[in-house]
């Protein structure tokens, strides 16, 4: 086995700044490749999957000098001998090669835990890994084992950043300071804070503008008789940088001015890193692109003017899809939908979309629910933020509560104030005609107003395990036949908390709320009014069937309390089960009065994990169920319940 010092020696003549003190098994040969601080050593081009033979069993006895139980978990995680334990390698030199790949991945595991004067040992029936050929031949099952002795933790004595950025003047320019990840005089000298705190130290002076900011030279000098390391970084910032001309590749049917404008950079501007993320994100709303990728100039011109190149691929214009849910509550529901998502040029969607549901309960099918219309979006209006939306419905609903056959008419904007913060103010009309137990047929005639504000930092829209949803409406209106006027809110949170490994455990919660006030029910549109019920509101109960009880039977009301927890576990990569609890209160007053009896609901179910999001199956129980209610309800549909 080398030693330490003989190791260093081999590195000064490199001319490398750290002084290494890592002493491996065997002479440093081709199979010793590994990457320290973006430079590689002794690489050689050779893969461990290119040798195919006689499958090799092997046993492995992974074995770390002293008390060091958290560093073994660590280092067992980089070895590919360990993890492929309970599999023979592919040959005898399979075997030999995935050995040798070894000693790089646990050198960079302990470097990666502050380890620079340690000594790796891979024995292959007692022979040392890195001096076999590779037409060596060992016994089956081979013995192998794995020999590590990681030395002391070293330490941090200087840590310093030459030519640090300025403070920054805006709160949007704030970077983690390095000391704040641990590059600091006293902290444990890992490869990965010392990689850190250059990236941080070149993201400070991005941010203020300087695009082509780099690490000038980075000096890490290791001591071994102390077991610290002197770290000094310098950045060279560069010239700072303006937004030059936006050119656009790769259209076919798209404006490429349009492209450009888009992005949302402006000529002259400064440039700004999270512009370049901003105009991504645009470019990806808008749907029109197989990929899109800003690439910035090499170099920085006269003026500080920096380039901007926009290269994209288009999508196929046209698009339909099919899909379906089914309860035993509300029976099968089938929707389709066409879309055109480039109609003139300037990713102008139109998508049109059907859905019948119902199907199961009935077979009659004028007792299903239907739904045909379209929507009209044209993005880029005004700012390359807001849309214009315009949409046309046709409804027949088909309920317990109520049968409604009405025609809605839309239009607006929509904007995005931020990555997680939008709006939108929309104005809608509609015709509706009613039938029910309680107040017979009824038509309504509606026009209002549509104003909401959305945030959602959740990390996943159909799977969250972290982040808040908080949504809020207000919809004023007036009613042309009663010749009343109303106004209708909403409001709903909801809450992820996941823990444990890969955040397997997530603890979910949802509370929604409403209120109308200005009329009366018996001269409201029912759909204007609250029910509660069904798989996306208090499972167990018929869908809509939770309200105001009247002698004649349910009709909604006038405020609405609505929750929702949830326990989700991953008890696989891609199976995962759920318990709940959901209840849901409704009130004829405009705030509750709690007359009416509080509903609640409970079950458990069952997730299968896919990319596009989990498909749900869900059983729920009523605890207190009225006359039309179920005894229990399964619902199945894709994503989670909320």
């Amino acid at each position: 086995m080398s030693s330490p010092d003989a190791t260093r020696n081999r590195h000064k003549r490199l001319r490398l700044a750290l002084l290494l003190g890592v002493a491996l098994a065997g002479n440093v040969g081709p199979g010793l490749a590994f990457e320290l601080f973006g430079m590689k050593f002794f690489e050689r081009d050779t893969s461990e999957d290119e040798v195919i033979g006689t499958p090799q069993e092997y046993t492995v006895d992974f074995q770390v000098s002293g008390d060091e139980g958290d560093l073994e978990k660590v280092l067992k995680g980089s070895s590919n001998l360990w993890a492929d334990r309970e599999e023979p390698a592919s040959g005898a030199a399979g075997l030999l090669a995935k050995a040798k790949g070894d000693y790089r991945r646990l050198l960079d595991a302990l470097y990666g835990e502050a380890r620079y004067g340690g000594t790796i040992s891979i024995l292959i029936d007692g022979r040392e890994a890195d001096g076999l050929l590779a037409n060596a031949e060992f016994a089956s099952p081979a013995n192998v084992q794995v020999l590590v002795n990681p030395g002391p933790v070293f330490h941090f004595n200087e840590a310093r950043i030459v030519n640090r950025a300025p403070p920054p003047t805006s709160r949007r320019d704030e970077v983690d300071l390095p000391e704040q990840e641990g590059f600091t005089r006293g902290e444990a000298a890992r490869s990965g804070t010392i990689l850190k705190a250059g990236r941080l130290s070149i993201d400070a002076w991005r941010q203020q503008g300087y695009a082509k900011a780099e690490l000038a030279d980075e000096r890490v000098v290791a001591a071994h008789d102390s077991a610290t390391i002197d770290a000094r970084l310098t950045v060279d910032p560069g010239r700072k940088a303006y937004y030059g001309a936006v050119g656009v590749q790769g259209t076919d049917r798209m404006d490429p001015e349009f492209v450009a404008r888009q992005t949302g950079l402006v000529p002259g501007q400064e440039y700004d890193p999270d512009d370049i993320k901003d105009a991504s994100d645009r470019l990806a709303r808008l749907d029109v692109f197989r990929s899109a990728r800003i690439q910035e100039a090499e170099e920085i011109g006269p003026g500080g003017q920096l380039p901007i190149q926009v290269i994209v691929q288009e999508r196929l214009p046209r698009r339909f899809g099919v899909g379906g849910s089914y309860s035993t509550v509300d029976g099968l529901g089938l929707e389709a939908f066409w879309l055109h998502r480039n109609l003139f040029g300037r990713a102008e969607r139109l998508r049109i979309e059907g859905k019948v549901a119902g199907i199961g309960e009935t077979f009659d099918p004028t007792e299903f629910t239907y739904r045909v219309g379209g929507i009209f979006t044209k993005p880029g209006v005004y700012t390359p933020d807001t849309d214009f939306v315009a949409s046309l419905y046709g409804d027949r609903e088909v309920l317990d509560a109520y049968t409604r056959n009405s025609v809605t008419a839309e239009t607006g904007f929509t904007h995005m104030f931020s990555k997680e913060l939008s709006g939108r103010l929309l104005v809608n009309g509609s015709y509706s005609q009613f039938e029910d137990d309680v107040f017979g047929k009824r038509e309504f005639v509606t026009v209002g107003l549509l104003g909401g504000l959305t945030y959602d930092s959740r990390d996943n829209a159909a799977d969250a395990t972290e982040g808040i949803y908080v949504e809020a409406v207000a919809e004023p209106f007036y009613e042309f036949n009663y010749g009343n006027f109303a106004t209708r809110f909403t409001a709903e949170g909801r809450t992820y908390y996941g823990f444990g490994e890969d955040n397997r455990i997530v603890l979910a919660g949802r509370l929604k709320l409403g209120s109308l006030v200005g009329a009366s029910i018996a001269e409201l549109p029912p759909d204007k009014l609250f029910f509660a019920g069904g798989g996306g509101s208090v499972r167990g109960y018929a869908y809509r069937n939770i309200g105001v009880e009247t002698p004649d039977g349910i009709v909604g009301g006038r405020s609405l309390i609505e929750g929702s927890a949830e326990i989700r576990a991953r008890v696989t990569q891609s199976i995962g089960v759920v318990g709940f609890v959901d209840a849901g209160y409704v009130s004829s007053e405009s705030f509750p009065d709690f007359s009416e009896d509080l509903k609640l609901g409970a079950g458990v179910g069952l997730r299968y994990l896919t990319g596009l999001g989990p498909i749900r199956l869900d059983v729920a129980v009523p605890l207190d169920p009225g006359p039309d209610d179920p005894d229990f309800a399964f619902y199945v549909g894709i994503g989670q319940a909320f």
